[in-house]
């Protein structure tokens, strides 16, 4: 069992041809799903369904659009990371991500004594100094909760995949 309660003994033939038919993505048309059910030879709401439930199940941790920064010209794409007090951080975060500065704004934990961070953010610019001026208005919004900071910088692009079948 993984740790998020997922059983892969709980997908059937069915569910392994949804996931085949969308590991590289959901087909960029106005209804997707209909598109996957032609592919899979299921009906679009029982499509549908088995995706909810493996959403729900944890085997999907999520749908969403996953943006090329790169292609879409920003090419400086900076990890902010932060140490902010642990009490804090939660309502630190929820700040941060309402300014629509970063694309990701989440809490890890620490692994001292070599990271202190806490708080992850993902900027995005066209610039460096693009960028670096995302971090300085976030920095300003925390003000003095900030112990220390780092910016982590992209040097290549990852490839990002979804859910995998084996052979």
């Amino acid at each position: 069992m993984s740790a998020c309660g997922w059983r892969p003994e709980r997908m059937d033939e069915a569910d392994r041809r949804i996931v085949a038919a969308t590991q590289d993505g959901l087909p960029l048309l106005p209804r997707p799903y209909h598109a996957v059910a032609e592919a899979t030879g299921l009906p679009p709401g029982e499509v549908m369904a088995r995706m909810e439930r493996l959403l729900a199940e944890g085997a999907i941790r999520r749908i969403g659009a996953v943006p090329n920064h790169y292609a879409l010209g920003y090419r400086f794409n900076g990890m902010a990371v932060w140490d902010v007090e642990d009490a804090r951080v939660d309502a630190l975060g929820a700040r941060i991500a309402a300014l629509g500065l970063s694309s990701h704004c989440y809490r890890r934990p620490r692994h001292p004594p070599a990271w202190s961070y806490n708080l992850f953010t993902m900027v995005h610019g066209r610039t460096r100094e693009e960028a670096l001026g995302a971090v300085e208005e976030i920095a300003a919004v925390l003000g003095d909760a900030v112990r220390a900071r780092e910016v982590l910088f992209s040097t290549r692009i990852l490839k990002k995949t979804g859910l995998r079948l084996a052979g």
